[in-house]
């Protein structure tokens, strides 16, 4: 680079700063550009730690470091960093003005940019990095004190994520070599911000301790949860747990003292406390036996501080959840629960000590007072939760999703709750009885608010421990009594209730409900729903309600037949009157399941059209929300499957949104690609007839199946609905290059794959093409054919892959046995083993097909790989006559297995269509099984699709169930007879085993 470069990337920093693109677009590219220039990170390394440059320049510096490091620090990436510039890099890092920066913000950055390369190089080519910060840390100047702390923070923050077993062991040993130091660091920071605090003392000499003390903690919770094997087997991380608890009630004193001065120290004052529960919290999951001398002391801890009028006071939000999630971790742990079989000698004790500590600590007077504590305390709706009920119902209403009850209260205090009602069920359900029956004493009135909250959150109670309460609550007669009528209450304080009475009914359907109160549950659901001034929450949880009636084991359609047009309808004004895209996914997602379990009925009384008509309208106001986009795909697949066709009216409209979602060329594909194939293939299936846009999508096929094969079996179903619908068309043009592309793929794909793309493959056979285009099924699989062929040669592959293989050569075989030596032919070319002789390639291949041939198991394939056997015997062709003893041996077998006999003493073809009888489909794959139907007795399904009626038209010419085999064995012989002469014909079958003639006798005359 250039001598004077300081000076151009300190001024080409300066421009990159610029809120003038014209100046910061070639800035910006100009640095991309020296990011592989020898030298450049040692620059930048010189203008971020000179204090006297502007603070966005050096801030703009850093960060360009760190994506260099992530780039190019690696020794085997491309362009990468030069070992030589790496070691000045590591020796500049750790200078005097990083160590003393100003600016907090960049001073963060380089403690992560250190720790990046710490991650790489630590310890093995940056030994001296921990000794450095240590000797820093001893430092006398505050400042560098600070930062020395910040940057070890964040190298051990860093080491701790590498999870390699050599890794570990690397970390426990910069663990054991530092954890004293830093241990002692923390005592003395931590003793100095609580004696200042108590003291009154100015917030600067709070903070500066405080800052310490919680760099400290943060790196002790990584040391001691990740760098033992035993936590309790160290003297200082032991000294280090049995002071947590402690520390943070002496913490939680000074909380408030700072709390009513009103100062900065406040929040990082909380964030040393939550850090603290953190610790224990890491402890009872990585070392659950480390944890038992804390059960106690933890457990007393959170009780105080959660259930107590003392200690509830000086709790805050954040800091509670943290306790009742040590709670729930305590009363989940298996290690701290008492064994149910003879179990290892040395955990049983221990697991004894810790149940027994937890049984000495959690007894019947504490239980019962935690679970009265939680229903009556932590259930009740809050104002706050009330205002947001008022203001934004259905952030309310949608707001408890995924792992929130880590960061939530109310789904952690629910939490709680259910972990304690599965662990004292004998105690806790007459608890749960009495409350529910002091409920039914007295009716409450709409305008008694705090008692609507209290029934309300022991509803919420009752409906979490359903399935405990099995035997105790008989739900008929509640919901027909009570819950029915309380659903009826219009006033607004009643709101409340109705919301909790629709999830009762839905959790309760699934647990204990009469299959003959369902249609009463399917008309409470509906009423709140159908109710224009109802609640947007009532309606969005009477919604969710009806989605769990119908996912349930239980549901029978029938019953909900007359209710499922009203149903749509209401969802369908639901999803329209909805604001929230969360909540449009949720009502969406209620639809998709009910037109999933009654499409046909649904679909018959109209209740569709209205929704098709919606979607284009909310597809277009989604456009930024991907998630919403995805649910509407999958909620128009099942209104597609449900009608059975695809209206002319939206077709257009459905064919373009699956070319936008599934050209990969969009970047809305990632996350719509996989419901948006599902549509595809769904309309393809609906299709009575091709169109120019339908075959113009196909152009999309390829792409995706050159990025991955992820999606390989629902994009082989959808060449295979092609292949029924228009195969002329398909496979002149598009589908010709898939089967390309799959031919190039099978040799890297799994079993699964390789099993996916030979069927394809045989359907490409089996389909009856126009006369001029005769030929286009075996041309397009030319290439997969003779990759066939070497396969069989090496005869490596498993069974199923060989039956396959087989069955494809024996379909072109019944097709063209021409084309067959042919293949052959063109196989045997740049075979050095088999001098690329085709006759050298037919007997090896022969010999292995006859050796090999009962490894098909499926016995439409038996069969078919038999006519394929058969019809090979009259190509006269000298190596298959060679081959004419096992040959005839292994077609005898195959008639074994197809051959029943009848009541008047004749054999049949097991496998022909009965008179009268219609195929399903033998082609394996989506919505289809090798079987035939009778007219009686038959699966009807709910909307037979034009695909389902071409898959049968193609399965009634399927040679397993087309072709008599004896006949077919029988004519073959014959015709094999008149070809080479009695005399000929006679040595060949003297040539065969006596037992296989005598088999083969019982079937047909020779």
């Amino acid at each position: 680079m250039d001598p004077n470069i300081y000076a151009v990337v300190l001024d080409t920093l300066n421009r990159a700063t610029s809120q003038d693109t014209e100046i910061l677009k070639p800035a910006e590219k100009k640095l991309k550009e020296w990011e592989i220039e020898p030298g450049f990170y040692s620059v930048l390394l010189n203008i971020l730690s000179n204090h006297s440059v502007d603070i966005n320049v050096r801030w703009l510096a850093v960060m360009c470091f760190k994506n260099g490091v992530d780039r190019y620090w690696r020794r085997n990436a491309p362009n990468a960093i030069t070992e030589d510039e790496k070691i000045k890099l590591r020796q500049g890092l750790l200078n005097s003005n990083i160590l003393s920066e100003p600016i907090t913000q960049i001073a963060t950055q380089e403690a992560v940019l250190i720790a990046k390369i710490a991650r790489f190089d630590c310890p093995t080519n940056w030994t001296n990095l921990v000794p450095d910060l240590i000797g820093a840390l001893k430092a006398p100047q505050p400042l560098v004190q600070h930062r020395s702390l910040l940057i070890f923070h964040h190298v051990v923050k860093a080491l701790a994520s590498k999870r390699l077993p050599a890794d570990k062991g690397t970390f426990q040993e910069l663990t054991s070599s530092v954890y004293g130091f830093i241990l002692n660091i923390w005592h003395e920071n931590t003793e100095l911000f609580l004696q200042h605090i108590q003291e009154g003392a100015a917030t600067e000499l709070i903070t500066e301790p405080l800052e310490k003390a919680l760099l400290c903690l943060r790196m002790l919770r990584k040391l001691t949860v990740l760098g033992f094997k035993r936590a309790h087997e160290s003297q200082d991380a032991v000294a280090f747990l049995n002071v947590v608890f402690d520390r943070a009630k002496s913490s939680l004193e000074c909380r408030k003292l700072l709390k009513g001065r009103g100062i900065y120290p406040l929040e990082l004052c909380e964030k040393f406390i939550i850090h603290l529960t953190k610790v224990a919290l890491g402890i009872l999951c990585f070392h659950p036996y480390s944890y038992i001398p804390l059960i106690r002391p933890s457990l007393e801890f959170a009780l105080y501080y959660c259930f107590t009028e003392q200690g509830m006071p000086l709790a805050y939000e954040r800091f509670t959840i943290q306790c009742l999630n040590i709670v729930k971790g305590i009363l989940q742990c298996l290690e701290f629960k008492p064994p149910k079989a003879p179990v290892d000698q040395v955990k049983a004790p221990l697991t004894l000590q810790a149940h027994q500590i937890k049984s000495e600590v959690l007894n019947e007077n504490t239980v019962c007072h935690m679970c009265r504590h939680l229903v009556t305390h932590y259930f009740l709706l809050s104002s706050d939760d009330l205002a947001l009920w008022d203001a934004e119902p259905e952030s309310f209403a949608t707001d408890e999703v995924g792992e929130s009850w880590k960061y939530s209260l109310r789904p952690c205090t629910e939490a709680v709750f259910m972990e304690l009602f599965h662990g004292y069920r004998g105690l806790l359900e007459p608890e749960l009885v009495r409350l529910l029956a002091s409920l039914q004493e007295t009716r409450v009135p709409p305008d008694d608010l705090p008692n609507i909250l209290k029934k309300d959150a022991i509803y919420n109670a009752v409906r979490l421990a359903a399935f405990d309460l099995y035997d105790d609550v008989d739900f008929d007669e509640w919901f027909t009594n009570v819950l029915s009528q309380e659903l009826k209450i219009k006033d607004n304080n009643y709101r409340i209730i109705r919301r909790r009475v629709c999830q009762l009914i839905g959790q309760w359907c699934g647990v204990r409900s009469s299959p003959s109160l369902r249609p009463a549950m399917y008309e409470a659901l509906l009423e709140p729903l159908t109710r224009s001034d109802e609640d947007a929450a009532v309606k969005l949880a009477a919604a969710e309600a009806l989605r769990s009636t119908i996912d349930d084991f239980n549901f029978e359609v029938e019953q909900f037949a007359p209710y499922a047009h009203h149903a749509l309808a209401a969802l369908y004004d639901l999803l329209v009157e909805s604001e929230e895209c969360d909540t449009k996914i949720h009502v969406l997602h209620v639809i998709s399941y009910v037109m999933e379990r009654c499409g046909a009925v649904v679909s018959r009384g109209g209740g569709a059209s209205a929704l098709f008509a919606y979607l284009p309208q909310l597809w277009h106001h989604a456009a930024s929300h991907h998630m919403l986009r995805a649910a509407a795909l999958a909620a128009v697949v099942h209104l597609v499957k449900a009608a059975g066709e695809c209206a002319d009216s939206i077709r257009p409209w459905i064919l373009c949104i699956v070319n936008e979602s599934t050209c990969l060329s969009e970047p809305a594909h990632v996350y719509l690609l996989e419901d948006a194939l599902e549509l595809w293939l769904t309309v393809l299936e609906a299709a009575h007839v091709s169109d120019p846009q339908l075959l113009d999508l196909a152009r999309n096929l390829c792409p995706i199946l050159e990025s991955s094969t992820e999606h390989l079996r629902i994009v082989v179903y959808i060449m295979q609905a092609y292949a029924f619908l228009c195969p002329e068309e398909f496979f002149s043009c598009e589908g010709a290059k898939c089967m390309a592309l799959l031919d190039d793929m099978l040799s890297d794909m799994r079993t699964e794959g390789v099993i996916a793309a030979l069927k394809m493959a045989e359907i490409c056979v089996s389909i009856v093409y126009p006369e001029r285009n005769r030929y286009l099924g075996v041309e397009v699989i030319w290439p997969i054919l003779k990759r066939v062929i070497h396969c069989l040669l090496e005869g490596d592959d498993l069974p199923l892959v060989f039956s396959v293989q087989l069955c494809l050569l024996s379909r072109v075989i019944l097709f063209s046995s021409d084309l067959f030596y042919k293949a052959v032919q063109d196989a045997s070319k740049n075979l050095p083993d088999y001098d690329s002789d085709p006759e050298k390639v037919l007997n090896k291949l022969l010999h292995v097909w006859t050796e090999k041939m009962n490894c098909v198991t499926q016995v439409e394939r038996w069969k078919v790989v038999g006519l394929g056997l058969a019809a090979l015997l009259t190509t006269q062709n000298a190596t298959v006559l060679q081959r004419f003893p096992a040959i005839l041996l292994n077609l005898t077998e195959v008639l074994n297995d197809v051959m029943k006999l009848e009541d008047g003493g004749t054999y049949v073809d097991g496998l022909l269509a009965p008179p009268g009888s219609r195929p399903a489909s033998p082609l394996e794959g989506r919505g289809g099984a090798a079987r035939w139907e009778g007219e009686e007795g038959a699966a009807v399904e709910s909307v037979r699709t034009p695909h389902e009626t071409r898959r049968r038209q193609l399965a009634a010419t399927h040679p397993a169930h087309a072709l008599d085999l004896r006949a077919v064995t029988h004519h073959q012989l014959q015709t094999l007879k008149s070809q080479v002469g009695t005399e000929t014909f006679e040595r060949l079958l003297q040539s065969t085993d006596k037992d296989t003639l005598q088999q083969l006798r019982e079937y047909i005359p020779l």
